[in-house]
């Protein structure tokens, strides 16, 4: 088969994120994450898009509003570390609910620089262009409630929540 498989991978799984999220709000940079943002777009007239270039994505950034989803491919591979980290993160830092990104085999971008960010590593769509891996970010799961943290396990209960210094 064609490199296709793989885009054609991508796409589906893009669309399974959305359908699942089902975002008012949708940032996308990429070809293949504007595609699918356009075509849910087309079924949900009422989604607003926010488009990055992906030659210099940090352009439009910070957001103005907080998004629901965001969508990255084709991007991370093309730029230096750092303008892909500044990238994922003001992402991140400014709100967006839901981050998903579509990055291929590349030096420059390992797991435990994902992991850093807070995404969680989800799936590995296999083609014969390559392998691209899935990572997400979620607001509201990425950090877990812990049992420790709470009022009984201070050393001093009675000023829970009253003294910040």
């Amino acid at each position: 088969m064609t490199a296709s498989t793989n885009t054609d991978s991508a796409r589906e799984v893009l669309a399974r994120i959305i359908d699942t999220t089902q975002p008012a709000t949708l940032v996308c940079c990429g070809a293949v994450a504007q595609e699918v943002a356009e075509r849910w777009q087309s079924h949900k007239n009422d989604a607003r898009i926010w488009r990055l270039d992906t030659g210099d994505p940090n352009a439009a950034l910070p957001p103005t509003a907080v998004q629901d989803l965001a969508l990255i491919t084709d991007t991370l591979e093309h730029l230096p570390h750092g303008e892909g980290a500044l990238l994922l993160g003001q992402l991140r830092n400014y709100g967006t609910h839901q981050i998903a990104v579509l990055v291929g085999d590349t030096p420059d971008w390992a797991f435990k620089d994902f992991i850093g960010l807070g995404f969680r590593r989800h799936a590995e769509i296999q083609g014969e262009a390559g392998t691209l891996t899935l990572y997400t970010y979620n607001l509201d799961t990425y950090n877990h409630k812990r049992a420790w943290n709470n009022p009984d396990n201070w050393a001093n209960p009675e000023m829970w929540g009253k003294a910040w210094w």
